[in-house]
């Protein structure tokens, strides 16, 4: 069996930065061992397939160890992947998932845009090893569906975590988010996630479901320009409508090959 295999970098113009996923368009759904395996040689933060079925695109995410619930990076490559390698014709494509429902990319100009559902935060108490993880004390901690959310007052607070990716493993949460006021950006992030064989992913979507309300309600305002600040880095334009979240970004393919199952 041969499996066609893109690398797209994604949020980003530039080649090398921002996010690289894989995308593998596929006839047929092969077992789950298979997919997992493939993720896994693969060795990227995410590793997307996607089959289609009547008029929309079913889709499903993977890490090196496990399917994870939703992914933006990856859902953006593979828009790129279905624009401009298998000419799909329209300005809006329709992804179904099997736990986030469906979700709509479409394209304008250069950009691409997500249309995701909101997570919905609450305050947290520090779980155990928190602080003694990052090395720094947040000023407010924040729980969404899957991960925590961690403000600090300044962007030098996020430039200068180390965390320690041992304790953060320990932590029962997908991810951490950590978040502060952006210099040339209305705010800036990293995202780590350990527990899911991603210790620092370079830019990350589904992240900023939970980013775009919590900034929302800060700032006082429904549209942000943000930056995430991994050694790739990562730039998006967001916005919030209602129980949905805009994020928008641009990505550019690195590699086309295929993938040979005997």
């Amino acid at each position: 069996m041969i499996i066609p295999i893109y690398q797209v970098d994604a949020f980003t113009d530039l080649l090398f930065s921002g996010n690289p996923a894989a995308v593998c368009p596929l006839d047929f759904w092969p077992s789950d061992d298979i997919l997992q395996k493939i993720a896994a040689e693969n060795n990227l933060a995410e590793t997307a397939f996607f089959k289609k079925r009547d008029d929309l695109f079913e889709i499903r995410w993977f890490t090196p160890v496990t399917e994870v619930e939703l992914c933006g990076h990856a859902t953006l490559a593979t828009a790129h992947v279905l624009f401009n390698h298998l000419k799909f014709k329209g300005n809006q494509l329709i992804f179904e998932s099997v736990y986030s429902g469906k979700l709509k990319v479409s394209k304008k100009e250069d950009y691409l845009t997500l249309d995701f559902p909101i997570d919905h935060l609450e305050p947290a108490l520090p779980p155990d090893h928190l602080f003694q993880s990052l090395g720094s004390k947040p000023h407010e901690i924040w729980k969404g569906k899957t991960d925590y959310l961690l403000y600090y007052p300044s962007q030098e607070d996020i430039e200068e975590i180390k965390p320690d990716f041992y304790l953060l493993n320990q932590i029962d949460a997908r991810g951490i988010i950590v978040t502060a006021p952006g210099y040339d950006c209305d705010f800036v992030s990293r995202f780590f996630a350990p527990k899911v064989g991603v210790n620092e992913d370079p830019v990350t979507g589904s992240a900023h479901t939970s980013l775009v309300p919590f900034w929302a309600h800060r700032l006082n305002q429904l549209e942000f320009e943000a930056r995430q600040l991994s050694p790739r880095g990562g730039f998006l334009k967001c916005q919030l409508m209602g129980e949905r979240v805009l994020i928008s970004g641009n990505a550019c393919t690195y590699m086309i090959g295929s993938i040979t199952l005997t």
